[in-house]
């Protein structure tokens, strides 16, 4: 037996010793409703650990089992923790299955204290170093994008001074990048789940983005964030367009799938391909339901986003 066929099924097996008779419902209506992949018109990029009910905790098997369902890219913030062998792996497993790398993140996060906002050049060049570390994992990955996050507000310093650290640290880092064609996605991120740090609006990131001028420098643009912190959705997304290399996706509230909260997703998705967008939107969100029931809701999201 393929390795691949014994991990789905003692999967679903350690599943229906759990929940009995609605395991096996549940299990059989999922099994009807995944005989094929779907063909989605959008590179939609699920995480490890959404679909564990259906392929096992085995990342190279969750893979296969996203590709079986259609979904053409993958995106994993903790890949550059990940072993070599394991990242190997999965690099394998995506070019055998034609899935793109999207991001993970680049460099350690400070969520406390000022980093780049400070214009310390220790932590400027700490930065720089693990920036360099991560041309390793994306050359392995075949992996285009890395995200960075540009930390905290620095309450000693006028906010235009810590724009200019920012600037110079991006230009430095993107210099490093350039010569390997990678980008860095700079995420703004809402005010209500993280209080406190510099880049929240699509606008400062497209102004600092212009500032750096280079193709290794650009916009994260995280639906669910830009929805919390700014709304105006499609509007921000036409101005910001040039700068923008990525998307990630979660409804509000909850950040949960597609279909589930308040942003129309169709109306989104269908926008950003009629511009001709080519890239990856990350599923940067949890399962609103648990289990293989959850699993497959998430499956199903994408396809009603996906019908226009």
């Amino acid at each position: 037996m393929k390795r691949r066929s014994f991990i789905k099924k003692s999967a679903a097996a350690s599943t229906l010793v759990g929940l009995g008779s609605q395991g096996i419902t549940a299990l059989t209506k999922s099994k009807n409703d995944l005989n094929s992949g779907y063909n989605f018109k959008l590179k939609f990029a699920p995480h490890l650990g959404m679909f564990t009910h259906h392929a096992g905790k085995d990342p190279v098997d969750q893979l296969h089992f996203m590709a079986d369902q259609g979904f053409t890219a993958f995106e994993d913030n903790g890949m550059k923790k990940r072993t070599i062998d394991t990242q190997k792996a999965m690099a394998k497993a995506m070019t055998d299955r034609g899935m793109t790398m999207g991001v993970f993140v680049a460099h350690k996060i400070d969520w406390k204290t000022p980093t780049l906002t400070s214009g310390n050049a220790a932590k400027r060049e700490k930065f720089l170093d693990e920036i360099k570390e991560s041309i390793e994992v994306a050359l392995r990955l075949n992996a285009k994008w890395m995200t960075v996050v540009l930390g905290f507000i620095d309450m000693k310093q006028d906010f235009n001074y810590q724009t200019e650290h920012v600037i110079e640290a991006l230009k430095q880092a993107s210099a490093i990048l350039e010569p390997h064609k990678l980008t860095m996605v700079l995420e703004p991120l809402n005010f209500y789940n993280h209080p406190g740090l510099f880049l929240s609006k699509s606008p400062q990131a497209y102004q600092i983005c212009k500032a750096v001028n280079s193709p290794s420098c650009k916009i994260l643009f995280d639906i669910y964030h830009q929805q919390i912190q700014e709304g105006n959705l499609l509007p921000n997304i036409n101005t910001c367009w040039d700068e923008i290399a990525y998307f990630q996706i979660g409804d509000n509230p909850g950040r949960h799938e597609p279909t589930t909260g308040e942003i129309n997703y169709k109306n989104i998705f269908k926008h950003i391909y009629a511009k001709g967008y080519q890239g990856v939107l990350g599923m940067e969100h949890k399962n609103s339901i648990e289990g293989i029931n959850g699993e497959l809701a998430v499956i199903n999201a994408y396809k009603e986003a996906s019908n226009f």
